[in-house]
Order: structure tokens, then C-alpha cells, then sequence
């Protein structure tokens, strides 16, 4: 008794099962998406031009604090905007802004400094605004006017 099967059979959990998707909910499109950030890094967008007039100052700080600019060609299995001209030429970038890459060890130290420089400068601007109008009373004061 060989009987020939001519059906070829599927796995039972084909049959049982549905595979179901979840759908993803709607979100707005961003214009800022960027690919994920290779391990030990992190990835920030860094401004290099303001009202069509580069930003060079901000540029080079950022270079020096150890930012890297991150191209398009190294993330050939997504689509992301890319620089066609000027300095930036290749680079992921939007409307003035360009995608830069910083070691995850940077970005702990300044994690550190950045918060006392700030209660720093703030101290400082504190006291400058403090003797311009202390100076201005006394010269108003030297003069006889009242104030």
C-alpha cells in the first residue's frame, strides 16, 4: 500500500497561526532622521549656517571638541538627505544643519564641565550688569540728579 502524496505539505505553524503585523501609528514626518549611531558614539545634529550665512565659528569649535562629521556613503541601506554642495558636499545634512558623531566619553565630560561653566558665566554676567548700573548711579549721584 504506497500511495504517492502529489501535495506538498506546509509547516503546521503556517496553518495554525496568522503571522500578524502590528501596523506602526502615524507619526508626523520627521526632517531630522538620522541613522543610528555605531556603538561607543553618539550622534548630534551641529549647526553650520544661520539665515544663509555660514557659521564657521561654531563649525570649528564643534571639530574641535571632538565632533566627526558623519557621510551619507557610510549608511548605503538608508535614504538620508545628504549635502549636494558647498563645503559639506556628501555629508547627512537639512537645512543648515549637518549630522556629526562624538565618542560617548566626550560627551560624559562634558556632561561634567559644561554645568559649572555655564553657573560660571552666569556669575560673571551677573557682576558686569551689577557695576555698569552701580557705576551709572554713582556718576547720576555726582552730578546732583536724583535718581
Amino acid at each position: 500500500m504506497n500511495k504517492k502524496i502529489d501535495k506538498q505539505k506546509t509547516p503546521r505553524a503556517a496553518l495554525s497561526r496568522e503571522k500578524a503585523t502590528q501596523r506602526k501609528p502615524w507619526a508626523p514626518p520627521s526632517q531630522l532622521d538620522a541613522p543610528p549611531a555605531p556603538e561607543g558614539y553618539k550622534h548630534r545634529w551641529l549647526r553650520t549656517e544661520v539665515l544663509g550665512q555660514d557659521d564657521t565659528k561654531n563649525m570649528s569649535a564643534r571639530l574641535r571638541e571632538g565632533f566627526e562629521l558623519v557621510r551619507a556613503d557610510e549608511y548605503p541601506e538608508g535614504q538620508y538627505p545628504s549635502v549636494a554642495t558647498g563645503k559639506h558636499v556628501g555629508v547627512i545634512g537639512v537645512g543648515g544643519l549637518v549630522l556629526a558623531r562624538i565618542p560617548i566619553e566626550i560627551v560624559k565630560e562634558r556632561e561634567v564641565i559644561l554645568p559649572n561653566w555655564q553657573k560660571i558665566k552666569t556669575k560673571r554676567s551677573k557682576m558686569n550688569y551689577l557695576r555698569r548700573n552701580t557705576l551709572a548711579c554713582q556718576s547720576v549721584n555726582l552730578k546732583g540728579k536724583v535718581a
